[in-house]
């Protein structure tokens, strides 16, 4: 088991995704056209933007579907799904945590006319909370993020995904969500655990007490718990999984829907940018440390005094790249860079961060397209750790980013028999996140140095033969 994030787990199970799903490529890129992508293919609509009718958990839950104490041997699916759900998986209980103290002072902070277990601003997330006109009679908003949350409004294929004789792509075509494949999985936990267009956490929100926003797509895919087996079966009917995959294409999507917050009338407050898109310690922090550096992971830093993008995804994204198509890390390099500088006035904001956004959504297709084997997986491994090393993960986020990253490539170099002491990785890892105990305590050195016992173990060749 290789340690992923701030707790101890087992790796209860994995997701997989399928191949040659690509997002559309909206305009010629300012930094020259990449390599061609695989063909394009629309995405399909969101689980809460469809208008079919929601039936409600209950509809899952019989102990002949999906409620079943124990997992069926010789089913194609355990069939104690919803076990799992409703006793291990926090989703479950989402919306009980709108009637706590801190969220009812939220609500009122923030001057809500409702509390906020009533309130469509904090039930977007916490619940599934469809138009009252396609919630069915046994729909309970306080069942939180619940099966329909995720796999779609259950109207069109509940009754059809039980045929003997119904395929994974009749499923999908009835309107359950593909919540196997990487990019719309990304697409539907980062409308959430980031926020698009329609919903996220704004800055207002954390400043009336909203905790900050962490996530990573495989990070926190792993601690789910996972609720099905990855068999022979699964992998026929959906594919087989990779897990940096998982996390590559998660921060290709994070990018992507950072600019479209940022490009986007949500991205502003007033006068101001919407804050929450720029790194938050770069202004939270006593005045009397001198915090700004000439340089930045991404050039030259725009000037003292100029409020600094949260950078962190951007990072991860060119570190994949880089494993993938140098080119087109030269280009995200190239246009974070432009965009930083935007940020200062020096240039077309909404121009640059379009562009950005177009790089990010053309790298999540090449990483669908690609495979990690050996070689990449420990040059990545090794990218993300130098990266460190030369002092790039100085901001919380960044180093947050970083170690789950980390945990991710390292969890499936593990798996493929490539770390020759996976125990005292596993020790050093578990060092690495106990730096990040407390963001506004956090040190960058010690960060820093822990960072090389890591390299140290990558770096070391395999044994012979």
């Amino acid at each position: 088991m290789i340690h992923r994030y701030n707790r101890r787990h087992p790796r209860a199970g994995v997701f997989v995704g399928l191949t040659g799903a690509t997002l559309v490529l909206a305009a010629v890129l300012a930094a020259g056209q990449p390599p061609a992508a695989p063909p394009a293919r629309r995405l399909p609509l969101l689980p809460y933007q469809t208008r079919s009718l929601t039936l409600g958990t209950v509809t899952c839950a019989s102990s002949l579907c999906h409620g079943s104490v124990t997992e069926w041997k010789g089913s194609h699916v355990r069939q104690d799904e919803y076990i799992i759900w409703s006793r291990t998986d926090r989703h479950a209980r989402a919306t009980l945590v709108l009637l706590n103290e801190r969220s009812r002072r939220i609500a009122s902070n923030l001057g809500l006319p409702e509390p906020a277990h009533k309130s469509k601003i904090c039930l977007d997330c916490h619940a599934h909370n469809p138009d009252s006109t396609l919630q069915g009679p046994r729909f309970k908003v306080t069942d939180g993020i619940a099966c329909e949350a995720c796999h779609g409004p259950a109207e069109r294929w509940v009754a059809s995904h039980t045929a003997p004789e119904a395929t994974h792509s009749q499923n999908l075509a009835n309107g359950l969500y593909p919540t196997a494949e990487p990019l719309a999985r990304a697409r539907l936990c980062l409308s959430c655990h980031l926020g698009n267009t329609d919903r996220f956490v704004t800055h207002r929100m954390m400043g009336a007490g909203h905790p900050r926003m962490s996530f990573e797509l495989d990070t926190f895919s792993s601690i789910g718990p996972a609720h099905f087996t990855v068999d022979e079966d699964y992998r026929e009917r959906k594919g087989s999984w990779d897990e940096v995959k998982f996390w590559a294409i998660g921060q290709a999507v994070a990018v992507s829907q950072r600019m479209d917050l940022m490009t986007s009338p949500r991205g502003r407050d007033g006068l101001f940018p919407e804050l929450v898109l720029f790194d938050c310690h770069a202004c939270h922090h006593p005045m009397s440390e001198g915090r700004w550096k000439p340089k930045t992971a991404f050039g030259p830093s725009p000037g003292p005094g100029v409020a600094r993008l949260n950078e962190s995804n951007m990072l991860m994204l060119r570190a994949i790249a880089r494993q993938v198509d140098a080119r087109l890390a030269a280009q995200l390099d190239a246009s974070v860079s432009r965009l930083s500088a935007a940020v200062a006035g020096q240039g077309d904001l909404a121009a640059e961060a379009m562009a950005l956004r177009d790089l990010a959504e053309h790298a999540a297709a090449r990483i669908e397209a690609s495979s990690f084997g050996e070689a990449s997986l420990r040059d990545l491994a090794l990218t993300l750790l130098d990266e460190g090393l030369a002092g790039h993960y100085s901001d919380y986020a960044a180093a947050e980013q970083a170690s789950m990253a980390i945990g991710s490539v390292a969890s499936t170099l593990r798996a493929r028999g490539l770390l020759r002491d996976p125990a005292a990785f596993n020790r050093a890892l578990g060092a690495l996140r106990d730096a990040l105990a407390n963001d506004e305590t956090f040190k960058p050195a010690e960060f820093q140095k822990r960072l090389l016992t890591l390299r140290a173990l990558v770096d070391r060749p395999r044994a012979a033969s």
